[in-house]
């Protein structure tokens, strides 16, 4: 008896890495990338994998046809973790430009559809670029 294997790969992902720091505003951006993930705009990837330099982390976002970068603050946590690790065509949002600040804004529907709307629009814009 034969078995029939189908290619699962058939087109590459959009990946998408949020800083998930300690503030408000990490916390945000976490659960934006968390709604587009099921929103299926994106798959929310591990960007402690790319810290780590972890080698499948790193090869399956080689391999990403696009990555959305999304950090809470000005200090850009997860655009940098990218750049050092040699990634240097992404989109990114940063929640100030946003108008959310550090410790002061709640972590709440509003703010995360918010900062989910605007990764989403990052991303449609860098696919037509």
């Amino acid at each position: 008896m034969s078995e029939e294997k189908n290619c699962s790969c058939s087109t590459a992902p959009t990946l998408i890495f949020a800083c998930s720091g300690a503030a408000d505003v990490g916390a945000i951006a976490d659960q934006a990338a968390r709604r587009m993930t099921r929103e299926a705009v994106g798959k929310m990837f591990c960007l402690a994998g790319i810290g780590g330099r972890i080698s499948g982390i790193m090869k399956s976002t080689e391999a990403s046809a696009a990555i959305l970068a999304i950090d809470g603050c000005p200090i850009n946590c997860a655009r940098h973790c990218l750049e050092q690790a040699g990634f240097n065509h992404f989109t990114h949002i940063q929640l100030a430009d946003l108008g959310m600040e550090k410790g002061k804004t709640p972590v709440s529907d509003e703010n995360i559809a918010k900062a989910a709307a605007a990764g989403t629009e990052a991303l449609r814009q860098y696919y037509q670029a």
